[in-house]
């Protein structure tokens, strides 16, 4: 039987379209090995600026040496330190110490900073009783003394007397809030003089709180 010779023309394109595919094959991995355009499209979203700066202050700002992590501990207590001096001097709810937050212990402070108390004049009238008591006369000496008992007892009526007053506007005013500490809290301030109690005082003599 007569042979059908196979056309050249096939055996030839089906060998130039195997070599094309190959080098193409190559050719993307080539490419995917390069460096991209930085005017082709990349492929992702564009992250917005704020975001950018977000991430670049917060890289900057992470501490890279233990040195740099101690300084860093060393500043962000000072800023704390000089904000709860301030809030000691306004009032700032949001920085005080924590023995002093709260509206119960605010309202403590103004009901004590409202009044005159016997305790907050203790400092200067104990110096006054001491000189006495040093002079070398027995009249002024039993002044002295008397004077010691006198102050003692003023102190500690007026304390009560305040203790009471406090505990029952606190009940009215607080009745669901946490109150422990709080009239020891009051009774420790009066003992300070005005001008140096902290935080300041935020209201006048005879202002209701």
């Amino acid at each position: 039987m007569p042979r059908h010779p196979v056309p050249l023309g096939f055996v030839f394109r089906s060998r130039a379209k195997s070599e094309k595919e190959a080098v193409a094959e190559k050719a993307s991995v080539t490419d995917s090995k390069q460096t991209r355009d930085p005017q082709a499209p990349k492929g992702r979203p564009t992250p917005k600026r704020s975001e950018s700066q977000s991430q670049r202050r917060s890289v900057a700002n992470t501490p890279t040496t233990r040195k740099e992590a101690a300084k860093r501990s060393r500043d962000e207590r000072r800023a704390a330190l000089e904000k709860q001096r301030q809030a000691l001097a306004t009032g700032d709810e949001r920085y005080l110490p924590a023995r002093d937050k709260g509206p119960v212990r605010r309202f403590a402070r103004d009901y004590v900073d409202s009044r005159f108390h016997i305790a907050e004049f203790f400092l200067p009238l104990a110096v006054l009783i001491l000189v006495l008591s040093m002079v070398r006369v027995p009249a002024l000496q039993n002044i002295a003394l008397l004077m010691w008992l006198f102050v003692i007892i003023l102190i500690v009526v007026d304390s009560v007397g305040l203790a009471i007053r406090l505990k029952k506007q606190l009940n009215v005013r607080y009745p669901d809030q946490n109150k422990k500490g709080v009239v020891a809290y009051a009774l420790m301030r009066t003992l300070q003089m005005r001008r140096l109690r902290l935080p300041k005082p935020q209201v006048k003599r005879g202002e209701r709180p």
